[in-house]
């Protein structure tokens, strides 16, 4: 007991003295940061040419180490996972590198936390379970954080396949009664948003975009590329192409909503023609087996009764 005390000790005085050197730290790099913009050493030109989101990253000497040490330092690595976050519905400039630091944390604090339960439990793991155990929550630790946002990305991809049909529907009424196609973003948006939280949102980001001056094809395609579902996407390119081309936009959206219409109603056809052969599983694992003891068993219990007498007399 006194030997777990005071490993709970030595790692209270670890962490707080780890948190006061990142403090220290930052607050070194903040004073630092603010006597260059005061005395005027190229800052006009930095903040001009650099993003906000990398201005912070750059300042933050804790964002630097790990944007530095880790696999995101590749550039294609870092995209590849902002694309994977951006999927799952997180837009942060600085998710990637918390991201990162999760996933490490993680695989560092489970195993520490089994082993601090292994001091103080009363039947602690011996021999090969102390190295397993770790081992497994490590793998744990830096899986786990994929996983979850694969799950999240695939979860969030059919909640705005299933919400899209309704809001190109209204979209469609919208444009119809005469309504610019940014007019009906906005109104769209913002009537569906308590139905369908993921598609408004989606939709006001758009309608931000075009008021801050993005051309409507960039602002298209930013949308298919955070949502990532074939519909929206397929949306996005006939509204590029039918801008392109000159052609009217509530007939083209009409023309869409009634083969998505038909698309929606093949699926669930689709859905309902497998249910006779998804129901042969169950019937053949947990009805059949019943059926054929239920037949088979009295012809057995003749065959226990009468002939297994008649063999071990004969012998």
């Amino acid at each position: 007991m006194i030997v777990s005390l005071q490993f709970v000790v030595e790692i209270l005085v670890f962490s707080a003295v780890a948190l006061m050197t990142v403090g220290t730290v930052r607050e070194i790099e903040r004073m630092l940061n603010q006597r260059r913009r005061l005395g005027g050493q190229g800052e006009v030109e930095q903040s001009s040419s650099t993003p906000l989101w990398a201005r912070r990253t750059g300042e933050n000497a804790v964002f630097r180490w790990v944007l530095a040490s880790s696999s995101i330092s590749d550039v294609q690595e870092r995209q590849k996972l902002r694309q994977a976050l951006v999927l799952a519905g997180i837009d942060s400039p600085n998710a990637p590198i918390w991201y990162v630091i999760c996933r490490f944390s993680l695989a560092i604090l489970l195993p520490a936390l089994f082993l601090l339960l292994q001091l103080v439990s009363a039947k602690p793991a011996t021999g090969f379970g102390v190295v397993f155990w770790p081992i497994v929550l490590c793998g744990i630790g830096l899986l786990a954080p994929s996983r979850i946002l694969a799950y999240r990305a695939s979860a969030r991809q059919s909640q705005l396949e299933g919400e899209f049909p309704d809001a190109l529907d209204l979209m469609v009424v919208c444009v119809e009664a005469g309504l610019s196609l940014d007019a009906a973003f906005i109104r769209v948006g913002r009537e569906i948003g308590e139905s369908h939280p993921g598609i408004s949102q989606e939709f006001d980001r758009v309608s931000e975009q075009l008021r801050a001056g993005r051309s409507r094809p960039d602002a298209l395609r930013a949308m298919a590329d955070r949502t990532g579902v074939n519909a929206i996407r397929s949306f996005v390119a006939l509204l590029i192409q039918t801008e392109m081309l000159g052609a009217g936009i509530a007939q083209t959206l009409r023309t869409y909503s009634n083969e998505m219409r038909q698309t929606r109603f093949l699926k669930a056809e689709e859905k309902a023609m497998r249910i006779p052969v998804l129901m042969t599983i169950p019937l053949v694992a947990c009805i059949l087996p019943v059926i054929v003891t239920a037949l088979l068993l009295p012809a057995i219990i003749d065959v226990i009764r009468t002939l297994v007498p008649a063999l071990a007399g004969h012998h």
